[in-house]
């Protein structure tokens, strides 16, 4: 991680995007009560929530906020404890390595660096997906799979603290709080992503990517088996299955956020394993239910802060930056004075 820069969220993490699961909804809260049952009392009543259900809608909300102004305290202890108490399974997996990656994926990240690559050239060399400029293309071996997967499902069966990906997904883990990010994630992100995103999505800041989010999320019967229909905190997400067996489950997704229409026309895709999925951040997609089995995937949300410091993708106003620590949401102070925090509110992290 570059010691040069400083990260920061912005402020409306602790009022907007605050997503009831019940209702499918994602709501804001500004610390005012009236004004939030003036707000979307009507919109929940057409979602099926009843008047009686009102003043426990608001509560789950409220205990919401609190939650994330305590994230960042609580990411840190659980990272304190899980470096000093957790036995990692395969202890080579955290330093990326060529040998985790698929032939065909060298090969296409070679392209990538050599002079005169173009996006057309390395669209030919992807698989293009029905959806506007989504691309799937394998990423890593089998074998490296099933060692990521023995590694997450090794440190779920400890007794650790697990930090949960974000508000949708509930069943998961934090990469950084394992200790993934410096020599795994990094490297993946600026010596084998960006010269793919680069070329693929420069209007969107994919050729100046400079931070990230990742996790794993793992779906299965009796536990999350979906996702709701969303976007992403993210400039560009890469989306790779690492397995294990699961049945059904497929990507489907909509429009931009940015062009809602009614009549949206729904694009599918069906996630192999080793496989990534590569897409533009703002871009709605979502997951169907599996209907057996169990299913891991790494989520990697890649972050410019040159267009986000401009506008937030998550507010859509210029952001009132919040002091942070690592990477926080992406934003960086670019000159203007940032809002400093208690720790309570550093490291602010969300989805949605």
């Amino acid at each position: 991680m570059s010691a040069a820069k400083r990260f920061f969220v912005c402020g409306c993490f602790f009022t907007h995007n605050i997503f009831l699961k019940k209702f499918k909804q994602h709501v804001t809260y500004f610390g005012d009560d009236d004004l939030f049952m003036d707000t979307w009392s009507k919109t929940l009543e057409n979602k099926g929530c009843t008047d009686e259900e009102l003043p426990t809608v608001l509560c789950q909300v409220k205990a919401e906020v609190e939650r994330r102004r305590n994230l960042g305290r609580q990411c840190l202890d659980r990272t304190e404890k899980i470096s000093a108490g957790y036995k990692s399974l395969h202890p080579q997996i955290y330093t990326l390595r060529d040998s985790y990656f698929s032939g065909e994926f060298l090969k296409i990240v070679d392209y990538c660096k050599t002079h005169g690559a173009t996006a057309e050239g390395l669209a030919e060399k992807l698989t293009k997906e029905e959806g506007s400029r989504v691309f799937s293309f394998p990423v890593f071996t089998g074998e490296f799979c099933d060692l990521f997967v023995e590694e997450i499902a090794h440190f779920e069966a400890s007794p650790l603290p697990k930090g949960r990906p974000n508000t949708m997904n509930n069943y998961g883990v934090l990469l950084k709080e394992l200790g993934f990010d410096e020599n795994f994630l990094d490297p993946l992100r600026t010596e084998y992503l960006l010269p793919l995103t680069t070329l693929l999505y420069p209007d969107v800041g994919g050729d100046a990517l400079d931070s990230h989010r990742a996790f794993v999320v793992k779906y299965k019967l009796g536990e999350d088996v979906d996702l709701n229909y969303h976007y992403d905190n993210a400039e560009v997400t890469i989306n790779v299955s690492l397995g294990k067996e699961f049945s059904d489950g497929e990507l489907y997704f909509g429009d931009m956020r940015q062009i809602p229409r009614d009549g949206v026309k729904y694009t599918r895709f069906q996630h192999k394993r080793t496989f990534g999925l590569l897409h533009r951040g703002q871009h709605m997609h979502g997951a169907m239910p599996i209907s057996d089995g169990e299913r891991y995937n790494l989520i990697i949300w890649m972050r410019s802060s040159r267009q986000r410091n401009a506008l937030c993708p998550m507010c859509d106003e210029e952001p009132e930056l919040v002091e942070s620590i690592g990477y926080g949401d992406g934003f960086t102070s670019d000159g203007r004075p940032a809002r400093r925090s208690s720790p309570e509110t550093v490291d602010m992290c969300v989805t949605l």
